[in-house]
């Protein structure tokens, strides 16, 4: 028990992936297949937001603290080298440990999953609701009967 409990978020994440494929495969339904196809992805998603966290890590951002600049003197270029060297001197002290931050960028892929996600689920739904505009059903076994009916019409014809 010990080894599975603190991996359970992931036992979860299979079950959900596998309950989604198992709604794609084995239904009969176009509705209930594109329920399931929906279930796969939010699966995948939170699966790979899971991999990515770290206890005690923070986001990966450096504060910068600056001085208020004042506007009334011309800055010359000998200026601005100097300011810069003065800031990379200031993040270099203030340095912190990579590991202590979270990788973002599991996070912004899984966006980037989330808005693919919705677009295939709207494109879906929209094509089931033309298949029953043209056949009638969103059963699987009526449609194929339906098109090897006519395919049969147009062969003899």
């Amino acid at each position: 028990m010990d080894l599975l409990l603190p991996k359970f978020n992931y036992i979860l994440y299979v079950v959900l992936m596998m309950t989604g494929l198992w709604g794609m495969i084995a239904k009969p339904n176009l509705i209930k297949k594109i329920i399931g196809m929906a279930i796969f992805q939010t699966s995948l998603i939170l699966f790979f937001i899971s991999t990515s966290v770290k206890r005690g890590a923070t986001i990966p951002i450096l504060e910068h603290h600056s001085e208020p600049e004042s506007h009334a003197h011309v800055v010359s270029v000998g200026d601005q080298l100097g300011d810069a060297v003065h800031s990379v001197a200031t993040v270099a002290q203030h340095a912190v440990d990579p590991a202590h931050y979270m990788n973002p960028l599991p996070h912004v892929l899984m966006l980037t999953a989330i808005v693919v996600g919705v677009g295939t689920l709207g494109v879906a739904l929209a094509l089931a609701q033309l298949v029953y505009k043209q056949y009638g059903t969103l059963e699987e076994e009526d449609i194929i009967s339906q098109i090897e009916a006519d395919a049969s019409q147009e062969d003899e014809s």
